[in-house]
């Protein structure tokens, strides 16, 4: 498989370092590019792949072509390799809110491809990417993308009318949660912790506790009441936490941010 990464920002280079070091292709496979000559230069020496500025010449050598670059971008580089584009290509976009059918209109073919939303915990092989087929990919394309996803986390497969919903909960969730553990840490110097382990103990309270749902397959509300106690402490925090209306807020943060990416999406 020859991958070819257009766009070689900040997600296709987590994307260009999982494939080399989890051995999904050979640097030899590989062709990137980027906008500025230099920048090709020093990504090049640095990984031991292919680096240049041209979008065609990479995108004529390579099987499955990722679109990294930014979603105004995407129509101008679709007609940059145009006539690199045939029927048993695989093109998967990560450029939020850019639909399928721009992109197999754009390439005047039966062309497979595939929209996947990545999150930034990608960076440590964490993430969690959801990923959508457009109306000419096969069920070995998809596996192909699930592979190559699966190099900075987990995937999921959902349609393309809840591709919104996605950035919305597992696109920008990942803000919303680094604000709660900062008032974690926050609230631990309140009552008295020094910084950096009340910072310690809040972020990784939230890891092991979503390590609980992932890995117990418990409903979140039932890990809850495990660590509730009757008359106990925790109960009285979350008190509070229902008078300080946590729960509805984190909800319409994550509606607000899929309307936006829905707004955006109808450009």
């Amino acid at each position: 498989m020859r991958v070819a990464i257009l766009g070689t920002g900040k997600m296709g280079g987590i994307l260009l370092q999982a494939f080399l070091k989890n051995n999904l292709v050979s640097s030899e496979q590989i062709f990137a590019t980027v906008h500025h000559p230099e920048r090709a230069q020093a990504l090049s020496a640095q990984f031991g792949v292919e680096v240049t500025t041209d979008n065609l010449a990479a995108a004529q050598q390579a099987d499955v072509i990722l679109l990294g670059v930014k979603p105004i971008q995407v129509p101008g580089v679709i007609e940059q390799i145009k006539p690199a584009l045939t029927e048993d290509k695989l093109v998967l976009s990560f450029a939020a809110s850019v639909k399928t059918r721009s992109i197999e209109d754009g390439a005047g073919c039966k062309l497979g491809v595939i929209r996947a939303m990545p999150n930034t915990p990608a960076m440590l092989a964490a993430g969690v990417t959801a990923l959508c087929a457009g109306q000419f990919v096969t069920e070995e394309q998809m596996a192909i993308a699930q592979r190559i996803f699966h190099t900075v986390g987990r995937t999921v497969v959902v349609d393309e009318k809840h591709m919104d919903a996605v950035t919305g909960l597992s696109g920008s969730g990942p803000a919303f949660l680094y604000i709660v553990i900062e008032a974690l840490a926050e609230a631990g110097v309140n009552v008295g912790l020094p910084r950096d382990v009340a910072t310690l103990l809040a972020a990784q309270t939230t890891l092991g506790s979503a390590r609980m749902v992932l890995e117990t397959g418990y409903h979140p509300a039932l890990l809850k009441d495990a660590v509730t106690t009757p008359a106990g402490c925790t109960v009285d925090g979350i008190l509070e936490l229902e008078e300080g209306g946590l729960r509805v807020t984190l909800i319409k943060a994550v509606k607000r941010a899929t309307q936006r990416a829905k707004e955006l999406a109808n450009g």
